[in-house]
């Protein structure tokens, strides 16, 4: 996960200020790509792209608050840091409970922009490796027959082979190799290590 390149996407309609932002992120060694509007954003935007988003709040068109809610319809999880020569509070409540990672008012100072930027850039790593533990995980989890399926749900709520076997209507002979397949095939060692598994995956269908 760490070998994917991060980008930090720009939208601002003032063109000063996009060039300010790019040159101020790239001297600090990052990848950046600017976008004069959220439609344009929206165009060119591939939603598996990794990185965070800064984004102008008051813009003609589109606002910033309009392709927060059009990324969160795609599925998208990008950090978004807004900025805003405003200071409108209701605005910024709004974007905050629409997952907005932070808001800075213009003038921004450059070492709160590139904190806040390291920090985004950070979450959204941790995001992506997150999602990709979690999809190997569900793989793993497909791997079973839905008799192993139950055996897993039998053992991490903590009963006992005997238990497992007259709950399931077989002997405990078999319930030991469905048990040892499950291990097997969620690549476990120990109960304790499976039930930290099915605790990341939620609700077992």
């Amino acid at each position: 996960m760490n070998n994917i390149s991060s980008t930090v996407f720009v939208v601002d309609d003032d063109p000063d200020v996009l060039k300010g932002l790019a040159r101020l992120l790239r001297s600090a060694g990052l990848e950046v790509a600017t976008f004069s509007s959220p439609s344009e954003f929206l165009e060119q935007h591939d939603l598996r792209a990794a990185g965070c988003l800064v984004l102008d709040l008051a813009m003609p068109g589109l606002n910033g608050l309009e392709l927060q809610e059009a990324l969160t319809a795609k599925g998208s999880a990008i950090p978004i840091i807004f900025l805003t020569g405003r200071g409108d509070i209701p605005m910024s409540v709004q974007a905050m409970k629409g997952g907005a990672l932070d808001f800075l008012t213009k003038p921004v100072n450059d070492e709160d922009l590139l904190k806040t930027v390291a920090g985004a850039l950070e979450k959204d790593r941790f995001q992506r490796q997150n999602s990709a533990e979690l999809d190997e995980i569900h793989e793993r989890l497909e791997t079973l027959t839905p008799r192993e399926r139950e055996v897993l749900t039998h053992v991490v709520s903590g009963q006992l082979n005997k238990q497992i076997a007259n709950d399931l209507g077989t002997v405990e002979k078999t319930i030991k190799v469905h048990r040892a397949r499950v291990m097997e095939k969620m690549k476990v060692n120990s109960v304790a290590e499976l039930v930290r598994l099915t605790e990341r995956l939620g609700k077992i269908g």
